[in-house]
C-alpha cells in the first residue's frame, strides 16, 4: 500500500469541469462545511480550452477561489481530457484511487444529460457510478489495490445542471436542501469564474438565484437545491424525519 497519508473527508462532490459543482450543489457544500463536515471537490478535467480563458492556470486559480468561498477543505483535478471525457477503465480507476484516498461517507455526483451542452457531463455520472463500485472491491486492478485500502462509500446522491423546473431526469427520490443561508456563498463561488461568465453572461447569476428561490418556495424555505437519491429514503422515526 501507499505510504501517503490518508486525509479523510465526509463528503466529496465530483464534476466534469471546474464550476459544475458550484452551479449544481455549491450551496449544499457550503452548508455542510459550515456544519463542520470536511468537504472535497474532484474535477475530472481542467475544463480547458474554453473561449475567453487564457489557459488552465487561470481556470485553476478561479477554482481555488471558488472552493474558498464555499469553505471546501480539498480540491483536486484528475486532469482527464476536457471535451474527450469518456467512461473508460482508466477514468474509473483514477477516480476510485481518490475515493480510497479520501474515504468519503457521501459522494455527490453530476448526473443527467445536458443537451446542446458538454457531453462530458453525462460521462461523469457513468464514471462516478463505476468508480464507487471499484473503490470498495479488490482484484480488479493491481495498481488500484496498491494505492490505498478498499473503501465503500455509504451514500450517493446526484445533482444536475439543468436550469428550469421542467426536464429534470427521473433519477430517483428528490431531496431538497435548504440553502437559504448559503445561497450568497454559492453565487460568489460561481462569480469566481470570470473567464466563464463575462459581462455577456451575467444573466446566469439571476438564473441560479431564481432557481434556488423557486425550489425553496416549493419546499417552504427561502432557497433550496435539488439532490436525488438513487435509492428510496428509509426512516425508523417518521416524525423526526418529516419534522426536521
Amino acid at each position: 500500500m501507499s505510504d501517503e497519508p490518508i486525509e479523510h473527508l465526509d463528503v466529496v462532490a465530483v464534476g466534469a469541469h471546474p464550476d459544475d459543482v458550484e452551479i449544481g450543489c455549491g450551496g449544499t457544500l457550503a452548508s455542510l462545511a459550515r456544519q463542520g463536515y470536511r468537504v472535497g471537490i474532484i474535477d475530472l478535467t481542467d475544463g480547458e480550452p474554453t473561449p475567453g480563458s487564457p489557459g488552465p492556470h487561470v481556470r485553476w486559480r478561479e477554482a481555488q477561489a471558488a472552493a474558498q468561498c464555499l469553505g471546501v477543505d480539498v480540491r483536486i483535478c484528475l486532469e482527464l481530457t476536457n471535451r474527450r471525457l469518456f467512461d473508460t477503465q482508466e477514468a474509473r480507476l483514477a477516480l476510485a484511487r481518490e475515493l480510497r484516498r479520501y474515504r468519503p461517507r457521501l459522494v455527490l455526483a453530476l448526473a443527467g444529460k445536458t443537451p446542446l451542452a458538454s457531453p462530458d457531463h453525462w460521462q461523469t455520472g457513468q464514471i462516478v457510478d463505476a468508480a464507487l463500485y471499484l473503490s470498495g472491491k479488490t482484484g480488479y486492478d493491481a495498481s488500484l489495490d496498491a494505492s490505498h485500502p478498499p473503501h465503500t462509500v455509504e451514500a450517493l446522491l446526484y445533482y444536475t445542471l439543468i436550469f428550469g423546473a421542467a426536464g429534470h431526469p427521473d433519477l430517483g427520490t428528490d431531496i431538497y436542501v435548504d440553502v437559504s443561508e448559503t445561497l450568497d456563498a454559492k453565487v460568489a463561488a460561481v462569480r469566481c469564474y470570470a473567464t466563464q461568465f463575462p459581462p455577456a453572461k451575467q444573466y446566469v447569476f439571476d438564473r441560479i438565484q431564481s432557481m434556488a428561490i423557486e425550489r425553496g418556495i416549493s419546499a417552504g424555505v427561502g432557497a433550496a437545491e435539488r439532490l436525488v437519491s438513487p435509492r428510496p429514503l428509509v426512516t425508523t422515526n417518521l416524525i423526526e424525519t418529516i419534522m426536521a
